[in-house]
């Protein structure tokens, strides 16, 4: 027996881009057009500098990166800033993830006061300048509840942070089939187990996304706890301004180190995103 023509079925094929569309949309041009912009604001800041005189001083940098000494290799102050900024960030993620995960499920559970206070906390928090809330940590709960300029700056990350995170969770938590729900419920699973092990696993491929961009601006935000003399990257790197006047050099180098890191976290999730995806 013949196999059945289907030629007629096929519809009428896709058109394709112009061809100029498809060469500015390739990854070559894409690649020339970015080394091309960051090669531009390179060199408006080298003649700007020039323009004012500036005496580029790159050849000292590397001391503050790395140094030889009798006891062998020690990073410099700017690694150690860069540890100090990771571990104040990592620190305050965690917490901000605990928070925001309780705000999601207080604003998921039907109840009124849940809703009510969840509610009232995205509001709070949304509409406080992180920077006001930083000074509100460190000035006024700070001496009331005896912690220091460095928890000071955790808390203030990790609330900020989790009033967004809270979205986070509970935008991935309805993106999970409501069918899901039925099921646990009919084999008599409980609203916590339901949780634990069906709804959450399941959310977790919708929430990466948003969670690793979170992520980085947690890490990129820490900078503004420099204004409390926290010792972290920024503030080395202040210091560092103040004791040798290399302005353009240390920020440009502070600022590679951020751009390092925050791709290093970008490229990573990424890797996971592909490696734990579900098919939809």
């Amino acid at each position: 027996m013949s196999a059945p023509d289907l030629s007629g079925l096929r519809g009428q094929p896709l058109p394709q881009r112009p061809a100029f569309q498809r060469f500015l949309s390739s990854t070559g041009v894409s690649v020339a057009i970015y080394f091309a912009v960051m090669g531009l604001i390179i060199y408006g800041s080298f003649t700007g500098a020039q323009n004012m005189g500036y005496n580029w001083q790159w050849h000292r940098v590397p001391q503050f990166l790395y140094s030889f000494t009798d006891d062998g290799f020690q990073l410099g102050e700017i690694f150690h800033g860069l540890l100090a900024t990771i571990q104040l960030s990592a620190t305050a993620f965690a917490l901000a993830v605990a928070l925001g995960l309780l705000v999601a499920l207080l604003r998921l559970s039907g109840l009124v006061m849940g809703t009510a206070v969840s509610i009232g906390f995205l509001e709070l928090i949304r509409n406080i300048p992180l920077l006001v809330l930083l000074y509100l940590f460190y000035y006024v709960l700070g001496p009331i509840f005896g912690f220091d300029r460095y928890w000071a700056s955790i808390l203030t990350l990790a609330v900020f942070h989790s009033a967004l995170i809270s979205e986070i969770f509970r935008a991935g938590i309805n993106a999970v089939d409501k069918g899901q729900w039925e099921a646990a419920k009919s084999i008599g699973m409980s609203t916590g187990q339901t949780y634990r092990y069906i709804i959450l696993p399941q959310s977790v491929r919708f929430m990466l996304p948003p969670m690793t961009g979170e992520a980085v601006h947690l890490i990129k935000s820490s900078a503004i706890v420099s204004v409390i003399a926290v010792a972290e990257l920024t503030t080395i790197g202040r210091n560092i301004i103040s004791d040798t006047f290399m302005s353009f050099e240390i920020w440009f180098t502070v600022a590679a180190v951020y751009m390092v890191v925050t791709l290093i976290l970008s490229v990573g999730v990424s890797y996971l995103e592909r490696r734990y995806a579900v098919d939809q």
